[in-house]
């Protein structure tokens, strides 16, 4: 800790268990606030910087963005004493709905090792032997999203 509390970006990577990299980064975005410079140049933070460092990891742990993380910031900010919770709802519910997009692309994903390993042919050379008429067990051809 340096003096009056402050601390550097690398104190305050080790006691948040955040990389300083993204420290940086979200103290350019204004998530988290640094009380300054010190003398030699580095940036220095009190206290609140680990909870506001608390607060982003918990939100990234729900799946939200850095960028959703920026714009529910900026309404709790921009509107003091107002409730953000409106808008950590809508943003959680988006979140779900990529977490059941990931799940149903996982799920499909499974059927397609599960359909593998059910297959006969996995006794011989699957990706040798990939010729079209015999129905080979492994098709190389791409498959959803691009």
């Amino acid at each position: 800790m340096t003096g009056a509390g402050l601390m550097t970006v690398g104190e305050l990577s080790r006691r948040s268990g955040t990389p300083a990299r993204a420290l940086r980064a979200w103290t350019d975005m204004g998530l988290v606030y640094s009380a300054g410079r010190s003398p030699a140049g580095y940036r220095l933070y009190d206290e609140s910087a680990l909870w506001c460092t608390r607060v982003i990891g918990e939100l990234r742990g729900l799946g939200l963005t850095i960028a959703e993380i920026r714009d529910l910031a900026a309404v709790y900010l921009g509107h003091p004493g107002e409730p953000v919770g409106p808008q950590l709802a809508a943003l959680l519910r988006r979140a779900r709905e990529r977490t059941d997009a990931r799940i149903a692309d996982l799920q499909e994903l499974r059927e397609r090792i599960d359909q593998a390993l059910a297959s006969d042919e996995l006794a011989g050379d699957a990706l040798r032997d990939t010729d079209p008429r015999r129905g080979a067990v492994l098709d190389l051809a791409p498959r959803g999203k691009p």
